[in-house]
């Protein structure tokens, strides 16, 4: 397959060592880091970084991940208060908060999530909070936690389409992606947001299937980006995508009735969320 490397900015080194350090002496982590996201000296110029909760370590083993999987650590009930003091301290304007699944809590961890919500609005009154949640098995309950923190915007990724779902994703499922991005819609006054890779194997066709299943359910904002192969016991990547595609298939996203959409080779679910929407 032939593949046209993204050029991408180098890091700027203050910037990643300023946040470096604030992430030690806070002791947490962002996905930025924990990734090498090419993009995170830029989102760090924006004033905006994600934060992951919750640990490092899924309960679940999605194909295409490269998070470690096993059995999660103890909840840290002095993380909501950390993270609030970095965010103040880094001067953040936009954060975007996600975790790995926590199948092994009760509340498969809304309750964390919201206590975070919580000490970073009390700290930083004027920030703007985005949540990249789990699907907490679309329980209600773990859903309407998430949903009275009132944050600006809440986001569930479905990933892939329904055909791949089940070998991409085995221990989450298609359908009850759907009806946790349906809930948040039907209840939330949040912006509600979703995002998918291309190049695991799917076909346009079922591309576009999703992207309409994700408009009917009320997903406002849409994010798409190629999938690379973290190692080579991953999902194999089937297709690498090229600009024009991505440029193609956010206009017809945008024909379609979403808001507002990020599309590219190197977007990913939280790629420049704080811009992704001014224009509504």
């Amino acid at each position: 397959m032939h593949y046209v490397k993204p050029k991408v900015k180098a890091p700027h080194p203050q910037l990643i060592e300023t946040m470096g350090a604030t992430l030690q002496k806070y002791d947490l982590t962002t996905v930025c880091e924990a990734a090498a996201c090419p993009n995170r000296a830029e989102c760090y110029a924006k004033e905006s970084a994600t934060f992951m909760i919750l640990g490092d370590t899924c309960t679940r083993s999605c194909s295409f991940c490269n998070v470690q999987t096993g059995k999660g650590i103890s909840v840290d009930a002095s993380e909501p208060e950390r993270l609030a003091d970095a965010i103040a301290q880094l001067q953040l304007k936009y954060v975007v908060i996600t975790s790995v699944d926590r199948d092994d809590l009760k509340d498969y961890g809304a309750g964390h999530f919201a206590a975070c919500v919580d000490a970073v609005k009390k700290k930083n009154p004027s920030i703007h909070i985005e949540l990249l949640t789990p699907d907490f098995h679309c329980l209600p309950s773990s859903l309407d936690r998430v949903i009275l923190s009132d944050v600006y915007k809440l986001a569930h990724n479905q990933e892939t389409v329904r055909r791949l779902s089940k070998s991409v994703r085995p221990q989450s499922d298609y359908d009850r992606t759907l009806q946790v991005l349906q809930y948040y819609a039907m209840h939330s006054q949040a912006t509600i947001k979703s995002s998918l890779m291309v190049g695991l194997g799917e076909y346009e066709s079922e591309l576009r299937e999703t992207m309409q299943d994700l408009l009917d359910v009320g997903v406002e904002e849409l994010t798409l980006g190629q999938y690379l192969q973290p190692t080579p016991k991953h999902h194999r990547v089937q297709k690498y995508y090229q600009a024009d595609f991505f440029e193609a298939i956010k206009q017809e996203a945008y024909a379609m009735g979403f808001k507002a959409v990020a599309s590219g080779v190197l977007v990913r679910s939280s790629y420049f969320a704080e811009e992704l929407g001014r224009e509504q």
